[in-house]
């Protein structure tokens, strides 16, 4: 193989893979997502671009004061925009760096793909063919070199996650108009894979609402995506008012993303969230 497993582990990583409990006690079944890995690393890449071209656009505009401050000799504010300037430039080549270790790791997952998919290929073309001594050793050396590659774009895909980042999660307020009453309670559940977020409201008598919590960050993910319910509370009686997944891909970007989510299926009642990557 052009990257061998020892280079691919030394290049990631030790957080543990993404790994899944099959039927067989004890067994792990390793379960890479190639088409979700593309498409969260493409939206990763272009949040980190954008970050990046808005630092680049900030410290132009600081060399440009610093420049102007410099003539005109004020050497106090010269001194304290010379800071801001190395602060952005800090931060930029920090970017910089991160943008190229996950377009380093991503190289490294589509390199194991592309060998997995050949290995496949050739190992289910040779139990079409003969059965022989020559073709069963080379049944056996593929297996173990399409399961050698699974293992690595497992690890990989581990590695990744670790550059997501966190999403912080602000509670807006549902929208119901008629649906929403003053004295009506809510609850609302929010998972993303094992991390949970329970947050209870009232309907105040000024058609406000307050929440018991505001705010909760969540540590993205490669394979999950969040999942909200929304219940009405009666007393002891619960009513439930809808269950939606939402795709976490769109919120990695450098600005706010406010959130409107259809709760009923026809949108009668909406969760408002704001997710700050």
């Amino acid at each position: 193989k052009s990257l061998s497993r020892s280079s691919v582990r030394s290049r990631v990583s030790l957080k543990p893979p993404k790994a899944y409990s099959s039927l067989q006690k004890g067994a792990l079944v390793w379960d890479p997502k190639p088409l979700q890995v593309k498409k969260i690393f493409e939206a990763l890449k272009k949040g980190l671009n954008e970050y990046l071209e808005a630092h680049q656009a900030e410290l132009d505009y600081l060399s440009g004061r610093h420049k102007d401050t410099k003539r005109n000799s004020r050497l106090a504010f010269y001194y304290d925009l010379d800071k801001q300037i190395r602060s952005v430039e800090r931060y930029i080549r920090k970017l910089e760096f991160h943008i190229s270790e996950v377009e380093e790791l991503y190289e490294a997952y589509c390199i194991q793909c592309r060998l997995r998919d050949g290995a496949t290929n050739m190992k289910q073309a040779f139990s079409l063919s003969p059965a022989t001594k020559a073709s069963r050793e080379s049944l056996v050396e593929l297996y173990r070199n399409v399961q050698e590659c699974t293992e690595d774009m497992c690890f990989i895909e581990g590695a990744l996650e670790v550059h997501l980042g966190e999403f912080h999660v602000k509670m807006k307020g549902l929208v119901g108009f008629a649906r929403l009453c003053p004295g009506d309670q809510y609850e609302v559940f929010v998972r993303l894979g094992r991390q949970k977020w329970r947050l209870r409201g009232k309907i105040e008598t000024d058609d406000s609402q307050t929440w018991d919590e505001e705010e909760k960050i969540f540590i993205p993910n490669l394979h999950e995506k969040f999942e909200i319910k929304v219940t009405e509370l009666r007393g002891l009686a619960t009513i439930l008012v809808g269950v939606v997944t939402c795709d976490s891909s769109s919120f990695f970007s450098p600005k706010p993303q406010a959130i409107v989510v259809d709760i009923t299926e026809l949108g009668t009642i909406k969760l408002r969230l704001e997710v700050l990557w």
